[in-house]
């Protein structure tokens, strides 16, 4: 899923041609972090267990529960009620990392400047300063979204695992990697067939 924040184009007089005047869009994905931030949360959570066996560190009960917490094989299971807490750590850290990756590959200042240059605009959003608070407020909801998202695909199967007891296989980061790997491989195709017959097979 994506927003897309319409782009108009002002038009300029080069010589005796006329340039701009079209209408565009900026694509803004919804997921724009992808997989990486359940991969950082699931890593950073893995920590302390890879530690506690690399150095055959001897455990108390208080640092067996916290480990239990940081596992998912223990979320959503009624005997462990206190695994609970890794659940919220790991719900946190998911947003977290997604609003941290996304402030890094993604630049509002770089986009509204390089928009300015080309002579775009936002309708109804005047060029500069306030065309960065725009893209930054609608980035922040998107992402807040995408995190939820992402959240979700993640924890179900983990919720039939620990509360219904069922053997689950694949995560939702399995599910993630495969939908994005078709979606990409259908619009590779598509482009391919673009070039060809100058009507792609999605559109037919």
């Amino acid at each position: 899923g994506q927003r897309r924040i319409p782009v108009q184009y002002a038009k300029r007089v080069i010589g005796r041609k006329m340039y701009g005047g079209h209408s565009t869009f900026l694509p803004l994905k919804v997921n724009q972090a992808g997989v990486i931030p359940i991969i950082f949360a699931s890593s950073l959570l893995s920590v302390p267990s890879i530690v506690i066996n690399l150095f055959n560190m001897n455990v108390g009960t208080t640092a067996q529960k916290i480990m239990q917490g940081m596992n998912q094989n223990y979320w959503f299971n009624a005997e462990y009620p206190w695994a609970s807490v890794g659940l919220i750590v790991y719900i946190l850290l998911n947003i977290i990392f997604a609003y941290f990756y996304t402030s890094i590959t993604f630049n509002p200042i770089e986009v509204a400047n390089n928009m300015k240059k080309s002579g775009g605009f936002i309708p109804g959003i005047r060029p500069g300063r306030p065309t960065v608070e725009y893209l930054t407020k609608i980035l922040n909801y998107i992402i807040f979204v995408g995190a939820c998202g992402l959240i979700l695909v993640q924890i179900v199967p983990i919720l039939f695992n620990g509360w219904l007891g069922a053997k689950v296989s694949f995560g939702g980061t399995s599910l993630i990697i495969i939908v994005s790997v078709i979606l990409e491989t259908l619009k590779q195709i598509d482009s391919m067939t673009l070039v060809r017959t100058y009507k792609g097979f999605l559109n037919s």
